[in-house]
């Protein structure tokens, strides 16, 4: 794939378009989405684009943020974070206009001036959940990735699986369970994990980074993972172990009417040890506690298979932009998917923009191309 295919289209006018770089957020995985911030931050063409750094504090607070990308890298002793502030950024329509506005107590709100598209490096709930793209489908505003629908069904593990499922994809054995199943019945529960057969994950439903994930190899172990997954999200996904390698691949729009884009697909490996699944600190933090193979050692039909079905989990959950979709290569030949993940990571070091990298697109145009895709994409219904 030549970057002469992707270049994107020059701004009316020959002004840059005004990009606003949102991170933060209000969910366990504010950290990450700092970390992908440094990432697009330090990457993204600044010649050819206007970049406004907004933060999202835990609080919910919007706030104007530092451009600085070592402010936001994860370092293991310290995880980063936004600060809020007395000054506080709005996105509002004025005069047909996508305005950011900073307001401070006692003092006149300032206009910042139009914005062109948004770039919502969100994880996990109110962000990647569909939340902040209703926002901004409200205020008419143009944006990188999944719409609403797709990002709700996205971000919820039992949801895809159903979507999965009715579009004729294969998926593992599962059980969802509610707050209100837990409460009320937690022994039904626990005879349906024991029926699952162990070991099995536990999963906060609307999580992702690997959080409130718990591998449990007894039915005594059962309880305190629910109760961790808890913490992250009272809708839990639990999920029969598979034995196979893990499998990814990355999806990206087609332009205009064409067909979803995808990568060659990698493989993950872990390192042995404490690492028993691909958890937090081997995604993140700690270096060489993972290591993604581009292309992986698969027999061509399966390459060509991962790919096919990665493009149908895409058009599945109605996508758009960007996706990582995660499958299981069994000893057998099967493909389980596994889920979609509408905004994955986004580091330079991320299986993502590896994936696309090892394909021929490297990480400064893979950005260039999702901001176009965004800036040609009509807003609203679609």
């Amino acid at each position: 794939m030549s970057h002469d295919e992707l270049t994107a289209a020059e701004p009316a006018g020959g002004a840059k378009p005004r990009v606003a770089v949102l991170f933060g957020g209000r969910s366990s995985e504010h950290a990450v989405s700092c970390v992908t911030a440094a990432g697009v931050l330090g990457a993204i063409n600044k010649d050819k684009y206007e970049v406004i750094p907004i933060g999202i504090a835990k609080t919910g607070q919007w706030v104007l943020a530092a451009g600085d990308t070592a402010q936001w890298s994860l370092a293991a002793s310290s995880l980063p974070e936004v600060a809020p502030s007395e000054k506080t950024v709005t996105l509002a329509q004025i005069g047909g206009e996508h305005q950011l506005i900073v307001a401070s107590p006692n003092e006149v709100p300032q206009e910042l001036g139009a914005v062109d598209v948004v770039f919502p490096l969100l994880h996990g709930p109110f962000g990647e959940d569909g939340t902040i793209q209703g926002l901004l489908e409200l205020s008419d505003t143009r944006y990188v990735g999944a719409g609403v629908l797709a990002s709700a069904v996205g971000m919820d593990k039992h949801f895809m699986k159903v979507v999965f499922e009715a579009a004729g994809l294969q998926v593992g054995p599962y059980i969802s369970v509610t707050d209100r199943q837990w409460r009320k019945d937690a022994e039904s529960v626990r005879k349906q994990v024991d029926r699952l057969g162990f070991p099995v994950f536990v999963k906060p439903a609307r999580a992702g980074s690997s959080m409130g994930i718990s591998k449990v190899d007894s039915l005594d172990e059962l309880d305190a993972a629910i109760e961790e997954a808890r913490r992250h999200d009272l809708k839990l996904v639990i999920e029969a172990g598979i034995v196979g390698r893990e499998i990814e691949c990355a999806v990206l729009e087609g332009r205009g009417a064409d067909a979803p884009r995808t990568s060659m697909p990698g493989e993950i490996s872990v390192a042995g040890g404490t690492h028993e699944f691909y958890d937090f600190n081997a995604k993140y933090v700690e270096d060489g506690a993972a290591a993604l193979s581009c292309p992986a050692e698969l027999p061509e039909e399966a390459i060509a298979r991962v790919r096919e079905l990665s493009a149908a989990a895409f058009d599945a959950v109605g996508a758009e932009g960007l996706s990582r979709v995660d499958f299981f290569y069994t000893p057998d030949g099967h493909l389980i998917i596994n889920e979609i993940n509408t905004m994955p990571g986004f580091t330079p070091k991320s299986m993502y923009p590896q994936m696309w990298a090892a394909s021929g697109l490297g990480y400064a145009d893979l950005i260039d191309e999702l901001i176009y895709l965004a800036l040609n994409r009509k807003t609203g219904l679609r």
